[in-house]
């Protein structure tokens, strides 16, 4: 078995010895990896003269396949498996794991990961394993029905709920279910975490979703959570967990960092200040709204009036949309009358509610 090399062993490497330091017929984790193509970068750029000029990449981790390509006798789907770039992806979903089990987003054997590689076909993680300790031949393959075509592990039962969204949301490459703490006491609260709060929560996740409970793995929590990932990037399953959807697993899985993040910023933030929490307002928010499209992320709320995208009312009362201040407003503009009668009539309607209550 070749020798595995981490991200933190490389950056040893290039520190003290540079490229000619690595070793030959090793395995790089996918980060690692990423560490050698930057240096190969900053070297071609520092060798090359003043008045040239390198565009500065993004890096993108997307698979993208050619529609109707999918490999379908056992020899091509094996050839398939062991290919240079779903090697690369099933290296990735190993290093995934370790980063979100480290992250203590999950215990034992609990989350999974999938990336979609085909019209019909996805990698996932294989049940029974803990995250913090997998290999890349530990992957599975499968169809969109779930049938395993590939690997030696049995696959996750849970593939399906990812296999849901997938199906809905052509957008959804890849998802990342776990059980991180704070977003999960949200789940089992059956709580949906405030909006117009934190201006990256607003970019990066718009508004989170809450699915109501079904058993895991069953059908049934595939059509709930799957119809809920068709406009919400982070779910809460109820009394389950969380699950993230991106165009690929390092996108993915930021969506549950930064879904959990999100969650303990507000919990904590609710035990200020006699729990009252400060929004930004409804049209801040349609900027945020304009950013998120820009950055190539759908959000169903671009047509929901101002006072719609900040109003928290359910989640807590007084948490709600600022309302604009009229004192200066134009002698003719239309402002209600207060009426002492209707006041008092409301007043002692909801004291008798509130009694047979």
């Amino acid at each position: 078995m070749k020798t595995l090399i981490t991200a933190t062993e490389m950056e040893q490497i290039l520190k003290t010895k540079g490229l000619d330091g690595i070793p030959s017929g090793v395995q790089l984790t996918p980060m690692a990896r990423d560490l050698v193509a930057e240096a190969k970068r900053k070297g071609t750029i520092a060798s090359a003269s003043k008045s040239e000029y390198q565009e500065p990449i993004v890096p993108d981790y997307e698979y993208r396949w050619i529609p109707g390509s999918d490999p379908t006798s056992h020899e091509d789907l094996q050839a398939f498996y062991h290919s240079e770039a779903i090697t690369t992806l099933r290296e990735r979903m190993a290093d995934m794991g370790r980063r979100i089990w480290s992250k203590d987003y999950v215990d034992g054997n609990g989350g999974n990961l999938t990336i979609r590689v085909g019209d019909n076909l996805v990698l996932c993680t294989p049940t029974l394993i803990s995250k913090g300790f997998m290999t890349a031949e530990d992957m599975c393959l499968v169809d969109l029905d779930g049938k395993q075509l590939a690997g030696t592990r049995k696959r996750t039962s849970e593939v399906m709920t990812h296999i849901g969204i997938m199906k809905r949301q052509p957008k959804a490459k890849a998802c990342c279910h776990a059980h991180p703490p704070h977003a999960t006491a949200f789940a089992v609260a059956s709580v949906v975490p405030p909006t117009c709060m934190i201006p990256e929560a607003e970019v990066f996740l718009g508004q989170i979703g809450l699915a109501p409970y079904q058993t895991p793995g069953s059908p049934e929590n595939a059509d709930t959570v799957g119809e809920m990932g068709v406009d919400h990037q982070a779910v809460l399953m109820e009394n389950h967990g969380v699950i993230t959807w991106g165009k690929d697993i390092e996108d993915a899985y930021w969506k549950m960092e930064n879904t959990d993040a999100y969650c303990k910023t507000v919990w904590m933030a609710s035990q200020l200040n006699g729990g009252k929490m400060k929004t930004i307002t409804g049209s801040q928010a349609k900027e945020l709204i304009e950013i998120r499209k820009a950055l190539g992320m759908e959000d169903y709320r671009e047509d929901w009036k101002e006072c719609e995208l900040c109003d928290n009312s359910e989640w807590r009362p007084g948490v709600v949309c600022e309302v604009p201040d009229h004192s200066t407003s134009a002698p003719n503009s239309s402002q209600p009358e207060y009426n002492d009668e209707a006041e008092e009539l409301v007043r002692q309607i909801t004291n008798e509610i509130m009694k047979a209550l």
